[in-house]
């Protein structure tokens, strides 16, 4: 079977795959030749795995809208059913810094709806993958419950709802690593309220909700993509046991 005709699943997850292993091996040639990290690193991560992703949507995709942080937004995919919204390089700083929690996305919104993604995790090896199309079954939860927060600016409202809880703060870089340490079982809560963007969610939201988990803005109403604005305020991905509790907590804060 062709690229161009594999299902829109099997192309995320291809794309998230080979675009992770390209950007390990960016890292790995400009460690070689003696060039320090940090943002020049990143800024040659994201400008390459961009230039590959963006090419391949428009070849393979070709009647699809697309919208990607790193290039300048056509505001014709608004007029697309059906829009690729991709991060080829989400957590520039972890990459650069060469941690391991950064992702690369690769989402499909269809009718401002998250309906598929692929989130690859290069950092933690194995070229793992976590796609919508392939759901695999959520493990046990802690009984204290794990809420993944931002490593520099980590959210009020997740921080006093996690007191409220007994709860315990995991620093992690990431939106995409945050939102699948949820899917993966290494934490209950991913509650963000300092503003992001439809690519730093789409793809993990579709593979959270694929998961079963809950996910929505933190006042309860969904998720809405293929904007003209590219803003969105905030977010919750949560075991679904936790969302009623921590949605009703978060009304009485705001």
């Amino acid at each position: 079977m062709s690229a161009g005709e594999w299902s829109d699943g099997a192309l995320a997850a291809r794309l998230a795959l080979v675009v992770g292993k390209l950007l390990l091996d960016v890292r790995a040639s400009a460690m070689f030749d003696g060039a320090s990290g940090g943002k020049a690193l990143g800024a040659t991560g994201d400008a390459t795995a961009n230039q590959f992703l963006c090419h391949a949507i428009r070849h393979l995709r070709p009647d699809d809208g697309l919208l990607s942080e790193e290039e300048k937004d056509d505001l014709a995919r608004c007029s697309h059913s059906r829009v690729w919204i991709i991060d080829p390089v989400d957590g520039t700083r972890e990459y650069g810094e060469a941690r391991a929690d950064w992702a690369v996305h690769v989402g499909l919104a269809v009718d401002g709806k998250a309906v598929l993604g692929a989130v690859a995790l290069p950092g933690l090896g194995g070229g793992l993958v976590i796609r919508s199309d392939e759901p695999r079954p959520l493990s046990s939860m802690a009984e204290r419950p794990r809420f993944v927060v931002s490593r520099t600016r980590p959210a009020r409202e997740a921080q006093a709802v996690a007191e409220a809880f007994g709860g315990e703060l995991v620093a992690m870089g990431s939106a995409g690593a945050k939102a699948m340490a949820v899917v993966l079982g290494d934490a209950e809560i991913y509650l963000h309220s300092g503003g992001q963007y439809e690519w730093d969610s789409c793809a993990p939201v579709a593979v959270a909700q694929a998961h079963g988990l809950h996910c929505s803005r933190i006042d309860g109403s969904p998720l809405v993509y293929n904007q003209p604005d590219t803003y969105m305020p905030d977010l919750l991905i949560c075991r679904p046991e936790w969302a009623e509790r921590v949605l009703a907590k978060v009304a009485e804060l705001i």
